[in-house]
């Protein structure tokens, strides 16, 4: 059964950094492009990075990019998301998701598993 379990979400003003990380189990993360997603209040999830199976290759919306950085440990089965300089726009509920090849991708719909979501929250 596989498990992603985000961490690290909260409540933050404007300008402030937060750490999002996501342990996974149950598959073979090495072998696991991941991505991060978001989805705020009345809106659809949308993508915000992923990062291939070696950590080779990153993705980023332009909304993040230069802010946000994605990382990985697959010695430690682990995902991270950096984000510095928030804004109460990147308010949102964030998803740790898992893809069954070594490439990422920016569509939902190509990622097999999710995990539950963590809130951050952004005042102004």
């Amino acid at each position: 059964q596989v498990q992603l379990v985000e961490s690290g979400g909260g409540l933050v003003q404007a300008g402030d950094s937060l750490r999002l990380a996501c342990k996974a189990s149950g598959l073979t993360f090495s072998n696991a492009a991941m991505g991060w997603f978001r989805q705020a209040p009345g809106s659809a999830r949308e993508f915000v990075a992923f990062i291939n199976w070696n950590g080779g290759g990153t993705y980023y919306r332009d909304s993040v990019k230069g802010r946000f950085t994605i990382s990985r440990d697959n010695a430690k089965n682990t995902v991270g998301l950096q984000m510095n300089s928030l804004k109460p726009e990147d308010t949102a509920v964030y998803y740790c998701a898992a893809r069954k090849a070594y490439s990422g991708s920016s569509r939902d719909s190509d990622y097999a598993y999710w995990g539950q979501g963590t809130q951050v929250t952004v005042s102004s």
